[in-house]
């Protein structure tokens, strides 16, 4: 069945279960490729060039800035993170979607980039962003801390930036709130399916 290739930009604040809902979603749908973003941090414990990360030198990552190779990139903590705009390009001509994980402020940044765009640009027409959140901050809090990999302090920051991507959710097209895995991750099935022409 053809479908209609999306480019899927997913935000939500830290606890909310995107990470579990993305890879769901990769393990349903084999026309979903993950993005992997490029950095100038190197690679972490088991982390692997390609799999977790294009890892790039300073250089090369400011070469490809100069090409303006990125959709969107940032530099945090004396590192740069960009998503590079070829590798989505490749896999929205071969038919399939690929999916995004990005914080508030790069799912803006890759907004405006799209906006920019001509309106027969792929990335433009498959073009979808979605808001996962939490269905009260208590339950949020609660999470987090069961989560037992936070320091007190580390909750209450993760919380307090919660609330500030939480009042951003209305910049996107569609909201899903993460009450129950099982129904979040149906209502974002039946999202993918509306949007992709399989329904």
């Amino acid at each position: 069945m053809k479908t209609k290739p999306l480019f899927i930009v997913m935000s939500a604040p830290s606890g909310c279960g995107k990470s579990t809902l993305i890879d769901m979603l990769l393990q349903e749908y084999h026309d979903i490729v993950y993005s992997i973003s490029c950095t100038t941090r190197a690679p972490r414990g088991e982390e692997e060039d390609g799999l977790d990360y294009h890892f790039k030198t300073k250089e090369r990552f400011e070469e490809l800035i100069r090409e303006n190779a990125f959709i969107e990139y940032a530099k945090v903590h004396d590192n740069y993170y960009g998503t590079l705009k070829a590798p989505i390009e490749e896999v929205l001509a071969e038919g399939n979607s690929m999916i995004l994980d990005i914080d508030v402020q790069g799912a803006a940044k890759v907004r405006d980039y799209v906006r920019a765009l001509p309106n027969n640009d792929p990335l433009k027409i498959g073009y979808v962003d979605i808001f996962l959140l939490p269905p009260d901050m208590e339950e949020l809090r609660r999470r987090l801390v069961n989560r037992g990999t936070d320091a007190p302090d580390v909750i209450e920051r993760r919380l307090a930036n919660a609330e500030g991507e939480i009042a951003r959710a209305d910049e996107y097209m569609f909201k899903v709130t993460n009450d129950d895995l099982g129904h979040a991750y149906k209502r974002l099935c039946d999202l993918i399916d509306a949007l992709s022409g399989r329904m």
